[in-house]
């Protein structure tokens, strides 16, 4: 699977899953405020509404908080005051990170941004300078199922016009474009698949390996500090997380 697949792994290693599903929780209910704001209440004329709400139901966010969430932006002003804004920047030698956040406060965002690339070894870049190393492309990721053929399922999913299928031991990885994301969403759901990971996400174009323990630790706690930040909605990196990373 891909990095962010292997850093839900590493998450799970450090044993903090509890206190990070309420932090999961919050950023989820504030991604579907925005999304409310922005293209209104009924996700089949809400686009990124509908891919909230599927991206909330794969973190397992109770179908109650979601429809509070989605009533709450309706009549609730103070929704309107979050903005989008991604943070472009480096790690640890020279790893290229992204950062996109949901704010009400950018003064406050930035600074808990900078502080967090000056303490573990990386530097807050100027936007663009990392950006153009990333491809915005749509996730799909379903957990290993005996009962899947594999070969027939990576065709389904190239038929209905899949960019990438991938599969190791933990399950299976399609990529696709976002102009097609939510048609391939759709129709595997209806076909009875339940996904792991549904988003739009950053994909690395190549990713960089860490050889240094120095290095690797920063980068781990770098990653860890910016998604503990609740106005950090996703971090992209192109760091190359080995498989057999040990976390203290």
């Amino acid at each position: 699977m891909s990095g962010h697949s292997k850093w839900s792994n590493i998450k799970h290693k450090k044993g903090k899953e509890d206190a990070r599903r309420g932090k999961v929780f919050t950023k989820l209910t504030r991604y579907i405020m925005v999304a409310v704001r922005e293209g209104g209440t009924d996700p089949e004329y809400n686009t990124a509404l509908k891919a909230a709400i599927e991206k909330a139901k794969a973190e397992n966010l109770p179908n109650d908080n979601i429809e509070r969430a989605i009533k709450k932006a309706a009549g609730d002003l103070d929704a309107n005051n979050f903005e989008e804004i991604v943070y472009e920047g480096y790690g640890p030698a020279g790893i290229a990170v992204l950062v996109s956040c949901l704010t009400d406060n950018r003064n406050r965002t930035a600074s808990d941004v900078r502080h967090a690339f000056d303490k573990f070894g990386g530097n807050l870049g100027q936007t663009g300078c990392v950006s153009f190393m990333f491809d915005r492309k749509g996730v799909l990721a379903i957990e290993r199922d005996d009962s899947i053929d594999e070969e027939e399922f990576m065709m389904e999913a190239i038929e209905l016009g899949a960019e990438d299928f991938t599969s190791d031991e933990n399950g299976y990885e399609i990529i696709t474009s976002p102009e097609d994301f939510n048609g391939i969403r759709d129709a595997l759901k209806e076909k009875g698949f339940n996904f792991v990971t549904a988003e739009i996400s950053q994909i690395p174009q190549n990713t960089i390996s860490l050889t240094e323990e120095k290095d690797i630790k920063n980068m781990v706690k770098l990653i860890d500090i910016l998604e503990d930040n609740d106005d950090v909605q996703e971090v992209y990196h192109n760091w190359d997380i080995p498989d057999d990373l040990e976390i203290e």
